[in-house]
């Protein structure tokens, strides 16, 4: 039963993972705009979500692509050794642990250094103007699956008490 609670969510779990290391790394990028020889980093966002359900999915979640076959929702590997107490005749019984799936950030993918548009004298490779654009347009994909991560939490709540 968990696990399959854990399936209606992995795929928007992971992607909000993926996003939140991506905006710390745009936001690195952006506090070391004035760094000499510092180098702006990003990661490909599908590639590294493609990385991180593989990952979930028991894979090595290295060398993605983006056209790779994923299901787009992976359990989470419950396996023996949690025993669940049952207090009414209708409650199921059985053993399960629940272990965490996903991975590290080092499983999003190799990062990846930026090619400036006009390279500094200093060796630095951040342009600022990229970086803010970059990191809009993560925070509003990051907000929007929230949105849709909650609108699932919402549905299931309505579900589970609509039969009350």
């Amino acid at each position: 039963m968990l696990d399959k609670l854990d399936a209606e969510f992995a795929f928007g779990r992971q992607a909000l993972d993926v996003r939140a290391y991506r905006q710390e790394l745009l936001s690195s990028n952006i506090a070391n705009a004035d760094t000499p020889g510092y180098k702006a980093r990003d990661v490909d966002f599908a590639s590294s979500l493609a990385g991180a359900l593989k990952k979930a999915d028991g894979g090595t979640g290295t060398g993605a692509s983006n056209n790779s076959t994923l299901a787009m929702t992976q359990p989470a590997g419950v396996t023996s050794g949690m025993s669940m107490v049952s207090t009414a005749p209708g409650h199921m019984s059985g053993n399960a642990t629940l272990t965490p799936t996903g991975g590290t950030p080092d499983d999003y993918g190799n990062l990846q250094y930026r090619i400036p548009a006009q390279p500094a004298l200093d060796g630095n490779t951040v342009d600022i103007d990229t970086e803010r654009v970059q990191f809009a347009d993560n925070s509003l994909h990051f907000e929007s699956g929230m949105t849709v991560l909650s609108n699932q939490i919402k549905t299931m709540l309505s579900a589970i008490t609509s039969g009350s």
